[in-house]
């Protein structure tokens, strides 16, 4: 995990913030000791070397990933509209003081959060903060990885998914996840690829329950007029961005009341990214979403909440600042979040 610091020149001199300097009320305090899982002594001596050196002040609009052409292009087409009629159904999500390890990497700490039924939560920082880290704990992904282990608990409305007598596959099933790379099953048709949910998570359904399923899924996921007549092809025949909303298809075909998206957009172009965007505000009020993005116009297009992690000093992640994604962009309380949206570092 590579720390991310900004407050020093390479004569180790601190520039000037017009941002405000209080304290933010998220900033973490030094982690106890979790019974079961205390990190080693040597954890902080294994994050690599921090740079020392401060990137030039960046326009009043941050930095995002991809060029300009991908958010000039969607700007005029996607906006999430805070006074639109709601109907929610999503799930609330909370995670109640999250630590997370890699071995004896402490790469989370203590990180708690609120994410709304109804919303977009957007997570947002530099590469190496635990933003990953932290979305796969949300649905217990992080547990199968070899070494790995975690505290805290992950309430999904008011139940803990972590607690023993809960099944690992309710998890997957009420909480879902649609990569950064789609992942459709290559050797299944597109038909296939939406229903393959229900076989894994025990649901039974008859032809014509299943067939119903395929478009009401496809149509959630702006697919279905593309491909309503080749739903017998390859999934792995699509292209990238018709591949990702097969992915958000099938996803949704098992109803989870969470939809987790780790950089869904990174790998598209500026065509596919739009359409991701515009599913993903039309999915708002049926699934809460929870989406890692290192484009911080998409952030603001698309999120109604922000949280900005950050990890420096050698230390684990924690979140900086957290609350409306307006406000994140147009006033910050901490300056580390000031400096990171306008692209100072990161």
């Amino acid at each position: 995990m590579t720390a991310n610091p900004y407050d020093a020149m390479g004569n180790g001199s601190t520039p000037p913030l017009t941002a405000p300097t209080a304290p933010s009320p998220w900033q973490s305090q030094p982690a106890p000791e979790y019974a079961g899982f205390a990190p080693a002594p040597e954890m902080l001596s294994a994050a690599a070397p921090a740079s020392a050196l401060l990137t030039p002040p960046a326009p009043e609009m941050p930095a995002a990933e991809g060029n300009g052409e991908v958010n000039e292009l969607i700007a005029t087409h996607t906006k999430r509209d805070p006074n639109r009629a709601r109907d929610v159904k999503g799930g609330t999500l909370e995670a109640i003081e999250v630590s997370a390890w890699f071995g004896d990497h402490h790469a989370l700490d203590r990180v708690s959060l609120m994410m709304n039924a109804g919303e977009v939560t957007a997570l947002i920082g530099p590469s190496g903060c635990g933003k990953s880290t932290f979305l796969r704990n949300l649905n217990r992904m992080h547990e199968l990885i070899p070494g790995a282990s975690m505290a805290g608990a992950v309430m999904l409305d008011g139940d803990d998914i972590y607690e023993p007598a809960k099944r690992l596959t309710d998890a997957r099933r009420f909480i879902g996840m649609v990569f950064q790379k789609p992942n459709p099953f290559p050797a299944m048709s597109i038909y296939e690829n939406v229903i393959a949910g229900l076989k894994l998570t025990g649901i039974k359904a008859d032809r014509d329950t299943k067939d119903e399923l395929v478009e009401e899924c496809l149509t959630k996921a702006g697919l279905w007029k593309e491909v309503r007549d080749r739903l017998r092809q390859p999934g792995g025949g699509l292209s990238g961005g018709q591949q990702q909303r097969l992915c958000i298809a099938r996803s949704l075909a098992v109803k989870p009341k969470v939809l987790l998206m780790d950089e869904p957009c990174s790998a598209l172009d500026p065509t596919s990214t739009r359409r991701i965007e515009e599913t993903i505000i039309e999915l708002a009020d049926e699934v809460t979403i929870v989406i890692v993005t290192h484009n911080m116009q998409q952030a603001q297009r698309v999120s109604d909440k922000c949280a900005f992690f950050l990890a420096e000093n050698r230390k684990p992640g924690v979140i900086v600042e957290f609350g409306d994604t307006e406000a994140m962009f147009s006033s910050p309380i901490d300056s580390r979040t000031f400096d990171y949206v306008n692209g100072r570092f990161g």
